[in-house]
């Protein structure tokens, strides 16, 4: 029987993960097959880059000092990135509703992953991550 004990602990790949989800969502509206009107969309932008850059943020601080809020946070930037082509009003152009809706989920999943590893660690183990 094979031991998955790999997930039960946070790991700092899960961090570098999480850093390279952040910035291939900065780079998303820019990726090829994309409806060119996007393009010109700068509320589209903005929103795509402010939370690619939260998700890449969050991440470097959960490499240098790991804290449950972070998680939390990272779990509803990424529900916010599956929702914002709808609420935005992007949601019928192009692929860019795939990108989002696929890039916030693995996002999601990253968090919920991340917390469930953090959920009953103390703040001195916490402060152990990445040693």
């Amino acid at each position: 029987m094979s031991d998955f004990g790999f997930l039960n602990t946070h790991r700092t790949w899960e961090d570098w993960c999480g850093m390279l989800l952040g910035a291939v969502i900065v780079a998303s509206p820019w990726f090829p097959i994309q409806d060119p009107m996007i393009t010109g969309h700068q509320t589209v932008i903005l929103n795509t880059v402010a939370i690619g850059l939260i998700v890449f943020g969050i991440s470097q601080l959960e490499y240098v000092a790991l804290q449950r809020w972070q998680e939390v946070t990272t779990i509803l930037a990424g529900l916010w990135l599956i929702a914002s082509p709808y609420v935005i009003g992007y949601s019928g152009d192009g692929f860019l509703r795939v990108y989002h809706t696929s890039l916030g989920a693995a996002v999601v999943l990253l968090g919920i992953l991340q917390l469930w590893q953090d959920w009953d660690m103390n703040d001195q183990d916490m402060l152990k991550h990445g040693q």
